[in-house]
């Protein structure tokens, strides 16, 4: 498809939405406008956008696609920009946000004269931030889930398909409010279970310093998504205040529920109770990216010697296999240490294992 597309927001999402049109649509002409110029002079040196708007209207005002990728309550005052903007006739306007009806209450004055504004939501992401995080592939298999209003034809969100179609993402159509639901399950409720565990260990590590160093583990792990940025998750909890509400007295009656059973000590209604999370759990989608980033980790037991993590990176190097993250976990007292390496697809994990099991003895497993 030929046009202009404006990207508005260069970090991790919206860089990747522009290499992935550019992949699918050599011909279109991307526009990058960002407040944060560094990171629009680093897009265009990266080749992720063609060319640096001088601002937000002029730009807006020549394209064809405009793609929000800013966070919520920024997205809020761009759209409130783009009001007084006098926006080619057929031009499409969506966002990336995490949640939508909001968003999309925000976007009511442009749907009122007549612009088509598509609330979208890719369900992907990395623990990497930034544009020079942005990767073409990023949203391959994801779930792209669109909510457009009553006021936007079919052929429109059809129109919108065909310009993201080079994410290789599976689009899904929900309500603004199905949308916010699913998501506040899935995702939001998760990161307050998260941050929640985090405070109550904090708590007990002024009663034993050992909290800290024994949680270095599993918990660590379980915690992960806690360690996300504070300001986006306090906005995207205002946002879908409402949803997260009825989310906050279904857990608290789910523990209390399974309080009750560990009072009474009923094993039967524990070991349930556990057997059908398990069930649940283990019938969700392996490969199917969520709303939560995957972690691809690979754990490696390495001897205790200087330049060891030198020599199985030098090794994946050799076969150019990226690694995301790293990290030493020193849980155990003996003179095996652990390795974490992270990456970015399930295949480039499988690739790093066989690389150092072919180059070394050292045992590796899957986290």
């Amino acid at each position: 498809m030929q046009g202009n597309v404006l990207i508005a927001g260069l970090g991790l999402i919206g860089g990747s939405i522009a290499l992935a049109i550019k992949r699918a649509h050599p011909e279109a002409w991307i526009i990058g406008y960002d407040v944060a110029n560094e990171q629009l002079r680093l897009a265009r040196s990266l080749g992720v956008i063609d060319e640096i708007a001088s601002s937000l209207a002029e730009a807006a005002e020549t394209a064809d696609l405009i793609v929000l990728a800013a966070p919520v309550v920024q997205t809020e005052k761009l759209l409130c920009e783009l009001e007084s903007v006098p926006l080619k006739e057929h031009v499409i306007v969506t966002d990336v946000g995490s949640t939508k009806e909001r968003i999309v209450a925000k976007a009511r004055p442009l749907l009122e004269k007549g612009v088509a504004f598509i609330g979208g939501h890719p369900m992907a992401g990395s623990h990497k931030s930034g544009v020079a995080a942005a990767r073409a592939h990023l949203f391959e298999n994801a779930f792209y889930i669109l909510t457009p209003t009553e006021h936007v034809s079919p052929e429109t969100v059809s129109s919108l398909k065909r310009w993201l179609e080079g994410t290789k993402a599976h689009f899904v159509t929900l309500t603004p409010k199905e949308h916010d639901r699913i998501v506040g399950v899935i995702s939001h409720f998760p990161h307050i279970i998260a941050a929640s565990l985090v405070h109550q260990a904090q708590q007990y590590e002024r009663e034993d310093e050992l909290v800290s160093r024994l949680a270095a583990g599993g918990f660590r792990d379980i915690t992960r998504i806690a360690s996300s940025n504070p300001e986006m998750w306090r906005d995207i909890f205002i946002h879908n205040k409402e949803e997260l509400l009825q989310l906050f007295d279904r857990w608290l009656a789910e523990m209390e529920k399974i309080r009750a059973y560990v009072a009474a000590g009923d094993s039967e209604q524990i070991y349930r109770y556990f057997q059908e999370a398990k069930q649940f759990r283990d019938g969700l989608p392996v490969r199917t990216k969520g709303a939560i980033p995957s972690f691809y980790d690979l754990y490696v037991d390495v001897p205790d010697y200087p330049g060891v993590i030198s020599e199985i990176t030098g090794y994946l190097a050799k076969e150019r296999i990226s690694i995301t993250n790293i990290r030493i976990i020193e849980t155990r007292e003996d003179i095996y240490g652990v390795l974490r390496l992270s990456f970015q697809t399930e295949e480039d994990r499988q690739r790093a294992k066989r690389c150092i099991e072919t180059h070394t003895n050292y045992e590796t497993h899957v986290g």
